[in-house]
């Protein structure tokens, strides 16, 4: 069973920084280049210099990450960041609106260590997805630079019992350390909790219901491929050290059965087809799915406008063209033989379903998608948008229902991976709050 420890965070303080709204930022593989400037002018103190280090003119190729390692220390020195007195794990809420949706949700989780334990059988740490070796490079050279987590791994586990959620709730109860609001609306608070003092329970009990059942890896898989490499090379170069905290990668920790957690879907837009191979496709439709037209974009764009309005997971897609538009529905049975290998799983997603048809219906296999005949938006009017506007060869678009969080768990328990962009957690948890310095 997963191996779960508190530990000491370092920690911005306002007195010194102001505000920690213009401290925070988001996770570093969010912002664009745009934002990054945004970032980087929204104060001299923003954890984006940490955790996406600016390149300047003249660098060489670890400057960057050399440069953060000094500010860090810097800022250790100064006052900047303070490390906690004493070790604990942090509650953390996050309150939001998913896009499109008016509904306001609530989602809390925390903080802690887990123990790095390599991908395989008798791992109580599950993958759901691939990861590619140039974000993992950045990531190890950041971490050997500077020694420390500023970004979590977001880790899922199931507690149907509620006590882990009903703990958390009475936490959050309380008032909290840190509260902030980030640029699309949603609110932070953390909470920290101390394994001394009153809350000394509160912290076992949470790691206890959490340790109960493996973890499957939400968000952060580069990350967490770059702590093992990090971990096994300090294991090389050291030895007597017994439980080393480069043994261990900071996680967020988030329970799936007693509240509701949302995923986004990312939409699919196809490339370099061609009016023939769009006159292919729509004829052939009908082979695999249910053919729905539909009056207009206007009916399509409500029909998936929002996270609200299907559970996803159904088989139900959105299709555009500069012809016109349909609700594809899949006729599962005519899927049956031409899925690919895997668990039951894997071969019901929806994402899956869709590759499948693309490669039968329009040839667009890995090796097409690998040399990007595939674009992805999550925003469904800039999928329709490029069709409309034949945006760097667009000619169809499939919209997506989000990927239910059940069928991501039930994924890695059979020990598969999903495709390429097959789940988008909202929001993301922010970087700025805590860091997770590899030391007691």
């Amino acid at each position: 069973m997963p191996q779960i420890r508190p530990f000491r965070a370092l920690r911005f303080d306002p007195k010194v920084t102001g505000d920690l709204n213009c401290i925070v930022c988001p996770p570093y593989d969010v912002i664009g280049p745009e934002l990054h400037e945004k970032l980087l002018g929204r104060s001299a103190h923003n954890a984006v210099r940490l955790d996406l280090p600016e390149i300047r003119p003249g660098d060489e190729p670890d400057d960057r990450y050399r440069r953060a390692g000094k500010t860090l220390t810097e800022w250790r020195t100064n006052g900047t960041l303070h490390k906690d007195l004493y070790a604990g794990i942090y509650v953390y809420e996050q309150t939001y609106r998913a896009p499109g949706s008016k509904k306001t949700r609530t989602q809390l989780g925390f903080f802690g260590r887990l123990k790095l334990e390599t991908f395989g059988p008798g791992s109580s740490v599950l993958p759901h997805e691939r990861t590619l070796s140039a974000p993992k490079d950045d990531r190890y050279r950041l971490m050997k630079a500077t020694s420390v987590n500023t970004s979590p791994v977001i880790g899922l586990y199931a507690d149907p019992s509620g006590k882990s959620v009903k703990t958390l709730k009475a936490i959050a109860a309380t008032p909290a350390d840190s509260d902030v609001t980030d640029d699309d609306g949603v609110r932070h608070r953390l909470w920290a909790v101390t394994e001394k003092g009153p809350c000394a329970g509160l912290v076992r009990a949470l790691i206890e219901f959490t340790g109960r059942v493996p973890i499957t890896i939400a968000d952060g898989h580069h990350r967490y491929e770059t702590a093992i490499r990090y971990r096994d090379e300090l294991r090389a170069n050291r030895t007597g050290e017994a439980d080393p905290a480069f043994d261990y990668v900071l996680m967020l920790f988030l329970e799936t059965t007693r509240q509701k957690l949302t995923v986004l879907p990312t939409h699919r837009i196809v490339r370099g087809l061609g009016d023939g191979g769009v006159a292919t496709f729509l004829s052939r439709a009908p082979e695999l799915f249910e053919v729905q037209p539909v009056a207009g974009r206007a009916e399509l764009e409500a029909a998936f406008a929002s996270v609200d309005v299907a559970p996803g997971g159904e088989g139900r897609f959105g299709l555009w063209t500069r012809q016109g538009g349909a609700i594809l529905r899949a006729q599962r049975d005519s899927f049956a033989r031409f899925l690919p290998q895997g668990g039951a799983a894997l071969r019901r997603l929806d994402v899956t379903l869709l590759q499948t048809a693309l490669d039968r219906l329009c040839k667009i296999d890995r090796e097409a998608i690998a040399a990007g005949r595939l674009a992805y938006s999550k925003s469904v009017r800039e999928a329709l948008d490029w069709v409309d506007e034949v945006h760097d060869g667009a000619d169809m678009a499939f919209l997506l229902d989000p990927t239910p969080v059940a069928e991501i768990s039930a994924v890695a328990t059979d020990g598969d991976v999903m495709p390429q962009k097959s789940t988008y957690f909202y929001p993301k948890a922010l970087t700025g709050l805590i860091i997770n310095p590899h030391e007691w």
